[in-house]
């Protein structure tokens, strides 16, 4: 240890750790699924690796190869179903997280980089879902994707382009599964590492936010170290939730239908992953015509709008204790009550 302590300064960032302090307030317990999803996406990488060693992403292969997993390699079936459900509750949290900072105004200054690198990596993560559900390449995942990446092309100008960067050419095709494949595996995981050390670095250089109303009120709060109180808390939460996904996907495992047939027309009740129903049902609330442009393209138009302004709320609410800050909080309630009612409706 010793050793390995006078060329890396091991000791400096244990000693940043024993020295580094958590506030403890009524909503602490948010806090705790910033390090909950590190722990699912840890899950998504190693299980990630051992089916790179067995998948082929080719059209031939690609649908063929996920069944030989299920079927043929030693408890390749509960790795697959691991890496499924791990991705499920790794977006779950990722929007619990966010949203519990945009309701507690933990983007405040000087976080807001904080927060910006957190959305990046939410959108990110999101890409993840998206080109992974078509690496099975079945009947559901070939229909679901070309819904999507159709989607593209309401956006004035460069919307066909963008349609075409995705499929690799007019339609999805094989050339479209080796994108995907190449964006999930390579392009994306490099964002997102390189994303998350920013963050994470950020993280740990500003600390973590308090409460709004402790803060004005600049009322000491209780607090705890880092390590090893504030960890071995988490380790507890780790465990409790790697025995739900484990438990979830034993029971209720992915299924897998036969191969995508390029020309056979898309099924019935086409709907996408979970967490872009709320996007898809807005899509098809909008009319065929909205004043001047078609309604598809006002709903993408104002779906980006969102993205941009969730982006950018921090600057937005730049002074939470005020009227507007009230507004933004609200807003926020509002929201989660929008994609609640548009998911369930689009299960219906």
């Amino acid at each position: 240890m010793s050793w390995l302590d006078e060329r890396f300064g091991l000791s400096s960032v244990t000693q940043f750790l024993k020295n580094k302090l958590i506030p403890m307030h009524k909503h602490t317990i948010w806090s705790y699924t910033g390090s909950a999803i590190l722990l699912f996406f840890v899950i998504q990488v190693l299980t990630g690796f051992i089916l790179i060693f067995y998948y082929r992403p080719i059209l031939e292969e690609a649908n063929a190869s996920v069944a030989r997993i299920m079927t043929e390699v030693p408890l390749g079936w509960i790795l697959r179903s691991v890496h499924s459900w791990s991705a499920t509750f790794m977006i779950a949290l990722l929007f619990v997280h966010l949203l519990s900072i945009w309701i507690n105004k933990a983007y405040r200054r000087p976080r807001e980089l904080t927060w910006m690198t957190g959305v990046m990596l939410f959108i990110c993560s999101l890409l993840f879902g998206f080109t992974g559900y078509l690496l099975p390449w079945d009947d559901l995942s070939f229909s679901a994707t070309k819904v999507g990446t159709d989607i593209p092309r309401a956006i004035p100008i460069v919307g066909e382009w963008v349609t075409k960067l995705l499929r690799g050419g007019e339609d999805v095709t094989g050339d479209t599964l080796t994108r995907f494949f190449g964006i999930h595996v390579c392009i994306l995981p490099i964002f997102l590492l390189v994303l998350l050390a920013v963050h994470v670095y950020l993280i740990q250089k500003l600390g973590m936010s308090i409460p709004l109303e402790s803060e004005k009120s600049k009322k000491k709060l209780k607090e705890i170290p880092f390590w090893p109180n504030f960890v071995y808390r988490e380790a507890v939460l780790w465990l409790i939730l790697f025995g739900v996904c484990l438990t979830v996907a034993i029971f209720f495992p992915p299924s897998l239908e036969k191969a995508a047939d390029l020309m056979a027309p898309a099924p019935e009740g086409i709907k996408p992953e979970w967490y872009f129903l709320f996007l898809f049902q807005t899509l098809k609330i909008f009319p065929a015509r909205l004043l001047f442009i078609s309604g598809e393209t006002a709903a993408v138009l104002l779906i980006f709008l969102g993205i941009v302004l969730f982006f950018f709320l921090p600057v937005i609410d730049n002074k939470p204790e005020e009227r507007k800050g009230k507004i933004v909080r609200a807003s926020a309630y509002l929201f989660i009550l929008y994609a609640l009612i548009l998911t369930v409706w689009s299960l219906l």
